[in-house]
């Protein structure tokens, strides 16, 4: 896969795309990152990119011709252009998956006060990470990369995601738990000592529900609710 990232600010991405399986992802050729500011296609003698909103307002407003002459440099038919913006759809573990299976990924990291409305036309869809606001695209952008990454064949076991929260029956993660058996007085639930996988497997089943229900009940009606509706 190969992504392409948008952005005024590149540098952000550079601590965060150089360590742990980021950085094992493109050493092993299974992901190839770039970013590119599209400060550098400006076409204005002082590379200006933002200008005041037309019918008043506070702060600037991102231009449509540097970040559409940059977009339009990386598009290929085999790309999927994706506009980070708190009014795009909430991102889920789903789309993860049907992004991880993209070939091209271009990702538009806006700033400032907004974008050009115009600008909405590069892309085919519109992601937001969370119904709160941020300085800029760049990290949601690093979020979309990390829970795609991960996902592609190869970078890690099949298995470490397919028991990822939000995955199978919509339900939060199960406890892990490792050695000692026993610390600081709490000890690790017998039946995982037990080796009998059917029972494991139930009993993680039964904690996950109970952790979904404490934490995170919304998941459980929309679990219902596809349920009832399928």
């Amino acid at each position: 896969m190969k992504i392409d990232i948008v952005t005024l600010f590149p540098e952000m991405f550079q601590g965060v795309f150089e360590e742990s399986i980021i950085k094992r992802a493109q050493e092993k050729g299974k992901v190839e990152i770039q970013e590119h500011n599209f400060r550098t296609f400006s076409k204005d003698p002082h590379q200006k990119v933002d200008d005041t909103p037309y019918g008043g307002g506070v702060g600037m407003v991102l231009m449509p011709q540097p970040i559409f002459d940059c977009v339009e440099s990386l598009r290929t038919p085999l790309s999927k252009v994706i506009l980070l913006t708190p009014s795009g759809k909430p991102y889920q573990q789903k789309m993860a998956y049907d992004l991880s299976k993209e070939k091209h990924l271009i990702l538009i990291c806006g700033h400032y006060e907004g974008f050009d409305e115009r600008i909405r036309t590069l892309a085919d869809m519109e992601i937001s990470i969370g119904d709160y606001v941020l300085t800029g695209g760049e990290i949601p952008a690093m979020v979309l990369v990390d829970s795609i990454t991960r996902l592609l064949p190869g970078v890690i076991q099949e298995r470490s995601h397919l028991e990822d929260s939000f995955n199978e029956f919509n339900l939060l993660d199960y406890p892990n738990y490792t050695k000692p058996r026993v610390y600081n007085g709490m000890k690790v639930p017998e039946v995982l000592l037990s080796g009998d996988h059917q029972k494991i497997e139930q009993y993680r089943y039964e904690e996950s529900v109970k952790k979904t229900t404490l934490l995170r009940p919304d998941l459980l009606e929309k679990r219902k609710f596809y349920e009832e509706n399928k």
